[in-house]
């Protein structure tokens, strides 16, 4: 069950990598205000879930 939390938890954090970056060009480009709040509210929830699941798999891992 641990491996299955580690391994959506890697998946997870390859997204908030790909999000801040895609927030990052968007902010380069100089573009929409509204798509950078958004791409920054995505990230922030990507990373909320990701802590989670990096807990669940420790929790379950000491058990």
């Amino acid at each position: 069950m641990s491996t299955a939390f580690k391994i959506f938890a890697i998946i997870v954090m390859f997204a908030v990598v790909a999000v801040l970056i895609r927030g990052l060009i968007n902010m380069m480009k100089g573009g929409d205000g509204m798509t950078s709040n958004k791409l920054m509210q995505m990230r922030v929830l990507l990373q909320f879930v990701a802590i989670v699941l990096i807990l669940l798999a420790v929790f379950f891992t000491r058990g």
